[in-house]
């Protein structure tokens, strides 16, 4: 189990991103409305030494379709490391659906007592 906290009405948790002998340990956003693995800054794509191999096309929240360079760098939860595509975009870093459903991931957001955890799906 994960337990993460809130920063005024965000949810956020903490993982590990590991690209060749760099590691960073960012918090991130648990947003339920990207699709993706993670959304990095390119301030940690540079520390993690990220190279954009390829760009996607990404729906943001008001509707446009942006291109968005893509890199690839492997996560860790709980001692288990996935190999995710990381999008790299100004911003907030974002955590989306598609990790959490790759790790098996069951997230309770409750917004009234600020909590925040993951917990393993059955």
């Amino acid at each position: 189990m994960i337990k993460g906290y809130f920063d005024g009405s965000v949810p956020l948790i903490n993982i590990l991103v590991v690209w060749g002998q760099a590691t960073q340990a960012p918090s991130v956003v648990l947003d339920t409305g990207f699709t993706g693995d993670l959304q990095v800054t390119p301030q940690l794509a540079r520390e993690l030494g990220l190279n954009a191999g390829s760009v996607t096309k990404m729906k943001v929240a008001d509707g446009r379709v942006i291109d968005v360079p893509m890199a690839f760098a492997f996560v860790s939860m709980e001692g288990v490391k996935k190999y995710v595509q990381v999008l790299i975009s100004e911003g907030s870093t974002l955590v989306g659906i598609s990790l959490l459903s790759s790790f098996q991931y069951k997230a309770i957001v409750d917004c009234r007592y600020k909590t925040v955890v993951l917990e393993k799906s059955e």
